[in-house]
């Protein structure tokens, strides 16, 4: 009796509510039945044109807010330095749960600032303990899991797993669950089943309503091993989420800037239209500000909706020192500018002096969403890499930094001229087949010296190649260049005048008495076998000469139309309406020159408007003859640019 007598009054309020928000020239908001302030969550800030711009609480932290004090102290400080959309609030991490007292007091709170709100779980028993996660083949901890998720459900229309819905236990429970089967195909399947029958199907049944999101951090070539199935989970989740971080190469995971635009990119192939955004923390502003700021601007390169700047807290305390300014500012032009953003600005007609990271995210994700409206469709030189495949790993984000634009594949595609097998492609048993059928119609196919190595007897009935356990040291390309060091290489073997080198290398080269394949060619039926020769180390990939990096371009550029030349660690990214962005990620300013394949009378630049003529086509080198590899089509277009360390240009053609 006494909920009807409640739900009256509430009508009665609600009816009355918007004539007297009229009166006041106010914006009604109502409380749902659910205890919620529906209205508010509609009036996100509208700040970015392309995207949305969230944060994420973490369940400790959220707890803190009981005290008022502290949520509205942190509220100031970051709504003051950045705007956002939405905020995900956490519910449990480390076996800790945030009581619902705090957590409807909380979310009323951001609704009230115009936010949209969302939920959030990390199932971690223990972060400080290695990441220790629950252990799913104990009953009693699948059933917290399950308790987890419908405490969540109930208090939000969508949430996010963060990173940890995999598991990395190996105690007596799992090993006896395990039995003689591999722990990856144990933990992929436990896992796939978990996410079913203890979140998803759970959250549903409180919550019909409920998205339940995965997000899967950055780390996606060693996902198999400890359970995360990106074969079925995409499934059944409502949709998925992208770790974009980082951070610093030289930290344990040793990932490539790239990694922050390609791995969005193999999500979208894997659920195309449901990857939700990118998720990117502090890690790495370390080094600089702009290190932070290039994975932000990188995985909204993406075109993806939404990003998540992880975490809330960081925006709050993470302080901007001096030692965030990076040496290159001092040589200007750069495309991020660290003076600008520690400028003190107006804001709803205070002046606010820059304090924390939060400036930084702002000002970089309003300069990127100028230029990502005016980007098509991301496109590249299609990769196939199989589910739960594992060899050359991280290799494509290596190669992304040397200037070939990857676009990560899960299943086999046809239809492009070229494709890219590293030796992960070694996991599909019928490779070989769909590599003759490539080049049957008269495409091309790239393979590594990986993959070469893992099928060379299976693809001996297409080119009869070898690559074993020899080694080379090399560091003269001939007439690609000279590297700056010396490196170790695998040797190609193959049979002289059934195939052909393009680019070689020994030690020396010139004048030497040796030399090895870097890019080597062969022919079946219509199509063209390259073998890409891959280092020990793939940091060394960065150590090719230009002169190397430019052939091996202009080789692997028939899909995307066009190609640059120049130093390594300067990254091409084309899109499907004739305009693409170049980024340099070196310590200083590099000359390069953007290749069109075809006749086009301009490149402008899509921010400043600023026209670039075409400079005069060079001619090939003597010596080069009739490899057809090291000149120019007779229909390109050239154009020459310098670009400013750590910074991009984003250009359109001309007619």
């Amino acid at each position: 009796m006494e909920n009807k007598k409640l739900r009256t009054i509430l009508i009665a309020a609600a009816m009355l509510l918007p004539i007297v928000c009229s009166a006041a020239n106010l914006s009604p908001v109502f409380l749902s039945p659910r205890g919620e302030l529906e209205g508010a969550s509609k009036g996100a800030s509208g700040a970015y044109k392309n995207f949305k711009v969230s944060t994420y609480i973490r369940a400790q932290d959220l707890a803190r807010m009981a005290d008022d004090r502290f949520l509205q102290q942190t509220w100031q400080t970051v709504a003051s330095q950045v705007d956002l959309d939405k905020v995900y609030l956490e519910t449990h991490r480390d076996a800790f749960t945030v009581d619902e007292k705090t957590l409807t007091k909380v979310k009323r709170f951001f609704l009230s600032k115009g936010l949209e709100v969302g939920g959030g779980i990390t199932f971690t028993r223990s972060e400080p303990s290695d990441f220790e996660t629950y252990s799913y083949a104990r009953e009693d901890e699948r059933q917290q899991v399950k308790r987890i998720a419908e405490f969540t459900a109930r208090h939000f229309d969508d949430f996010i797993l963060d990173d940890f819905f995999f598991i990395d236990l190996k105690n007596d429970d799992e090993i006896a669950a395990k039995g003689s089967r591999s722990w990856t195909d144990y933990r992929l399947r436990l896992m796939a089943d978990a996410g079913r029958q203890l979140v998803v199907g759970p959250a549903k049944a409180v919550n019909p309503r409920v998205k339940v999101i995965i997000k899967y951090p950055n780390w996606y070539d060693h996902f198999h091993g400890l359970g995360f199935n990106l074969e079925e989970e995409p499934t059944y989740f409502d949709g998925l989420w992208t770790g974009t971080e980082t951070r610093d190469p030289a930290s344990a995971q040793h990932l490539q800037n790239y990694l922050s635009y390609n791995i969005v990119r193999y999500f979208d192939n894997i659920a195309p239209g449901r990857n939700g955004g990118g998720w990117v923390d502090a890690g790495g502003i370390h080094m600089s500000m702009d290190r932070y700021a290039e994975q932000l601007h990188l995985t909204m390169l993406t075109r993806t909706p939404e990003i998540i700047l992880w975490n809330y807290m960081q925006l709050a305390e993470v302080k901007i020192t001096p030692q965030m300014r990076a040496p290159w500012q001092d040589q200007g032009g750069n495309s991020f500018r660290y003076d600008d953003m520690v400028k003190p600005f107006k804001k709803d007609g205070k002046t606010i002096t820059p304090t924390t990271m939060a400036r930084f995210a702002n000002e970089t994700l309003h300069q990127t969403d100028k230029l990502v409206g005016k980007l098509g469709r991301p496109v590249g030189l299609v990769s196939y890499k199989p589910y739960h495949s594992s060899g050359e790993e991280f290799l494509q984000n290596y190669l992304g930094m040397i200037g070939l634009p990857m676009d990560m594949h899960p299943q086999w595609t046809s239809g492009q001229q070229q494709i890219l097998l590293t030796e992960q492609a070694a996991r599909d048993p019928e490779i070989v087949e769909r590599i003759k059928k490539q080049l049957k119609g008269g495409g091309d196919v790239i393979v590594t010296t990986g993959l070469l190595k893992a099928i060379s007897s299976q693809l001996a009935d297409v080119c009869e190649l070898y690559c074993g356990d020899l080694k080379a040291i090399v560091s003269d390309f001939g007439f690609a260049g000279k590297a700056d060091r010396e490196f170790i290489i695998p040797q190609v073997k193959y049979f002289t005048n059934d195939a052909w080198e393009v680019v070689s290398a020994g030690r020396p080269l010139t004048g030497g008495v040796s030399g090895y394949p870097i890019l080597l060619r062969d022919t079946y039926s219509r199509g063209t076998l390259f073998v890409l020769t891959i280092p020990d180390d793939f940091g060394n990939l960065y150590d090719y000469p230009a002169g190397a990096l430019n052939v091996i371009r202009r080789a692997m550029s028939k899909d995307v139309g066009a190609y640059i030349e120049g130093p390594s660690k300067v990254a091409l990214f084309p899109y499907d309406n004739q305009t693409m962005v170049v980024e340099n990620f070196n310590d200083e300013a590099v000359s390069l020159r953007v290749v069109i394949n075809k006749k086009v009378t301009s490149l402008s630049n899509l921010l400043t408007g600023e026209t670039l003529s075409p400079a005069e086509l060079p001619k090939a080198p003597a010596g080069w003859g009739r490899n057809r590899f090291y000149g120019y089509a007779d229909n390109a277009t050239v154009f020459d640019l310098q670009l400013p360390a750590h910074s991009y240009i984003g250009l359109g053609y001309g007619k």
